[in-house]
C-alpha cells in the first residue's frame, strides 16, 4: 500500500514537499485615483477598496511598498467624461498626474497603467461609439494615445484592458515611434465578458450606459477563441498575456500556461474578491484560509503574475506564515 499520508505528517514535512509556492512579489494590487482634492471614499461593493485623490495616495502607497509585492495597477477616475474619452490620454489628466506622483516617491514600485475608454467616456463603453454600434478601427489610434501618455507619465507597463481587435499592434507601433521602445505591453488577451465585473464599475464609475460589451469582450463558453486571441496578442508583440477573470476560467490559464512561455498574468476581479468579502463578514468561511487557497489555485494553474485587491492582506499572511 501506497502511504501519501508520510509526506503529510507535519507541518514542517508539508512545507518541504510543496508543489505550488506563493510570493508577495507575484501579486499586483490595483488602485484608484479620482481627480479631486481631500478624497478616501470607500467603494461600498468592495469592502476595504476605496477611491483616493492624488493627495491621499499617502494613505495606502506606504503599504503597498512595504508589502513586498510587485506593484500595483492604477484606474483613473475623472471629473470630466465625453463622447471621445480626451482625459485618457490628456498629459495632464489625472492618471498620468498619479503615476508621476508614484514614481517620484515610489520609484520601486511597478506601475501599471490600464489602456481603456470606459473610465473616461461619457458613455461608459471602450471604445468610440456610433449610435450603439462600439466601432473597433476608429478606436485604436485613442487608444495608442492613451499608452504613449501613460508612457510618458512613467509608467513602467502598458496594460491594453479594451479587447479590440488589433490594439496590441497599434500600441506598440505608436509607443516605438514615440520612443518607448522598452516599455513592455501586458495585454488582456482574454477578457471574458463576465458577471464578476460589477463592483469593479462602482469604482471606476464605468458602467456602460446601452447595452453591454459582449460584442468585444469574449464569450464565457468559448475556450478555443480564448486560445486564438492570446496567440494573437503574442504575435501582434505583447511581452506578458493575461486571463481575466481569473478563478472561472482557471482552465482557459492552464491552456494558456502550455501554448506559451510568456509571463502570464491572471486578474483576481472585483466580483470574486467582493464574494470572499461579504461571506468572511457574515462569517460564513474563514477569509485567510479561502483567500490563501484561491491565490494557490490561481498560481498552481500556471499564472506568474496575480493581480489581486487581496494582494495587501495575502502578503501580511505570507509573512505571518513565514
Amino acid at each position: 500500500m501506497r502511504r501519501f499520508r508520510r509526506l503529510r505528517a507535519t507541518p514542517a514535512m508539508r512545507k518541504m514537499v510543496r508543489e505550488t509556492r506563493l510570493s508577495a512579489a507575484d501579486m499586483i494590487y490595483p488602485i484608484f485615483v479620482e481627480e479631486g482634492e481631500g478624497l478616501t471614499a470607500p467603494v461600498e461593493s468592495m469592502p476595504t477598496v476605496y477611491r483616493y485623490s492624488i493627495d491621499r495616495l499617502e494613505e495606502i502607497l506606504p503599504q503597498i511598498a512595504e508589502s513586498g509585492i510587485a506593484g500595483l495597477l492604477i484606474f483613473g477616475v475623472p471629473k470630466h467624461k465625453d463622447e471621445f474619452a480626451t482625459e485618457a490620454y490628456c498629459d495632464e489628466g489625472v492618471t498620468q498626474q498619479a503615476i508621476r506622483y508614484i514614481k517620484k516617491n515610489y520609484p520601486e514600485l511597478i506601475v501599471i497603467a490600464d489602456v481603456c475608454l470606459c473610465e473616461y467616456t461619457n458613455h461608459g463603453h471602450c471604445g468610440v461609439i456610433c449610435g450603439e454600434k462600439i466601432l473597433n478601427d476608429e478606436t485604436l489610434p485613442l487608444l495608442s494615445k492613451m499608452a504613449v501618455s501613460m508612457a510618458k507619465a512613467g509608467a513602467d507597463i502598458i496594460a491594453p484592458s479594451d479587447m479590440m481587435d488589433g490594439r496590441v499592434a497599434a500600441i506598440r507601433a505608436a509607443l516605438d515611434e514615440n520612443g518607448y521602445i522598452d516599455v513592455p505591453i501586458m495585454s488582456y488577451s482574454a477578457k471574458f465578458a463576465s458577471g464578476y465585473y460589477s463592483p469593479f464599475r462602482d469604482a471606476a464609475d464605468s458602467a456602460p450606459s446601452f447595452g453591454d460589451r459582449k460584442t468585444y469582450q469574449m464569450d464565457p463558453a468559448n475556450r478555443r477563441e480564448a486560445l486564438r486571441e492570446i496567440a494573437d496578442d503574442i504575435e501582434e508583440g505583447a511581452d506578458m498575456v493575461m486571463v481575466k477573470p481569473a478563478l472561472p476560467y482557471l482552465d482557459i490559464l492552464r491552456e494558456a500556461r502550455d501554448m506559451t512561455d510568456l509571463p502570464l498574468a491572471a486578474y483576481n476581479v472585483s466580483g470574486e474578491f467582493s464574494m470572499v468579502k461579504a461571506a468572511a463578514k457574515l462569517g460564513w468561511i474563514d477569509e485567510k484560509r479561502i483567500v490563501m487557497e484561491n491565490m494557490t489555485a490561481i498560481k498552481r494553474a500556471g499564472a506568474d503574475i496575480i493581480i489581486t485587491y487581496h494582494a495587501l492582506d495575502a502578503a501580511k499572511w505570507l509573512r505571518e506564515d513565514d
